[in-house]
């Protein structure tokens, strides 16, 4: 019996130093690392400076983004109204086919740089130039190369108004052109309200001999400009619905024109808005490049009776 325990607590003894000593070692070097008096950690030692730091860099600790200044108030003036020059006295208004308002519209959607012009120039009217394609691209010389924007404006037998708006003045070229900032557009004239005569009774009214009534939409209207003495631009009481169809990315078939048709968007096999060299037919599909939906209430095809080509710059 003395012989076992002589060996055993030698052993036991051993294997209670290791672990004493393996369980208290970690807190001697906190307080060694540490310093030793009033730290804040759990084994009583500071923490490792790059631990309790920001770093700018955020290579050794976590990263803290600077402190940000708060947005200014200021914002910035509203835009000034749009001028429309370029109409002769003797066209008549109802062949005028871009109203101020309308405008305002598609100025909301060009690029920002151009939505600072105020003055918008009729570079070629159908009803003043003559009804060819030929003379909208001769009309449009002496625009290229110049940093603008160009809106084409389309009145179909309807009285619908549609069109695009184009980064590159319209001429022949065997490739594709333009940029992304291309895109179509529709708009819509809603009807005023009705006159209070044909709002139904008021529930106290007695309606035993009351006929039904049903109220029908009033006829489809365009955007032309009121006649003359009646007030025009923003200031019209007209409202407007107005659709666009930007560009979607799946294709760069922006602009493609030749001295037979004039054509923008396209895919499949379908054109965005397709014009003939007689500015007399038109088509107009949903195509991949605006993903858009067709722009006449016409259908696919349709008979035009007015164009115009605006261009937007100094």
């Amino acid at each position: 019996n003395s012989t076992a325990s002589f060996f055993t607590y030698p052993v036991s003894k051993t294997v209670t130093g290791l672990l004493r000593r393996m369980s208290t070692e970690p807190t001697s070097n906190a307080a060694k690392n540490g310093g030793g008096g009033g730290g804040g950690g759990r084994n009583g030692g500071a923490r490792p400076t790059s631990m309790i730091q920001p770093n700018v860099s955020g290579v050794e600790g976590v990263y803290t983004p600077p402190r940000r200044h708060a947005s200014s108030p200021f914002q910035p003036p509203p835009l000034s109204p749009l001028l429309l020059s370029g109409w002769k006295d003797s066209t008549p208004p109802d062949c005028r086919l871009l109203t101020r308002q309308l405008a305002e519209e598609i100025r909301l959607l060009i690029p920002a740089r151009l939505q600072l012009c105020e003055d918008w120039s009729l570079a070629y009217s159908l009803e003043q130039d003559g009804v060819s394609l030929a003379t909208l691209y001769k009309k449009c010389e002496d625009l290229r190369g110049r940093r603008g924007g160009y809106v084409l404006v389309v009145k179909d037998e309807g009285g619908g108004i549609f069109g695009a708006y184009l980064s590159d003045p319209p001429h022949p070229d065997p490739h594709f052109y333009g940029t992304g900032e291309c895109f179509l557009w529709r708009a819509h004239v809603l009807p005023g309200l009705p006159p209070l005569s044909s709002l139904p009774p008021p529930p106290s009214e007695d309606t035993t001999h009351a006929q039904r009534m049903t109220s029908i939409s009033q006829p489809k209207q365009h955007l032309s400009p009121p006649a003359s003495g009646a007030p025009s631009g923003a200031s019209t009481p007209e409202r407007i619905r107005f659709k666009a169809f930007p560009y979607s990315g799946v294709n760069d078939y922006m602009i493609f024109c030749e001295q037979g048709y004039l054509s923008v968007g396209g895919g499949d096999g379908h054109y965005g808005l397709w014009l003939d060299d007689n500015l007399e037919e038109g088509v107009s599909s949903a195509c991949p490049t605006f993903g858009n939906e067709p722009l006449s209430d016409e259908g696919t095809k349709f008979d035009v009776l007015g164009v115009e080509l605006w261009y937007i710059g100094v």
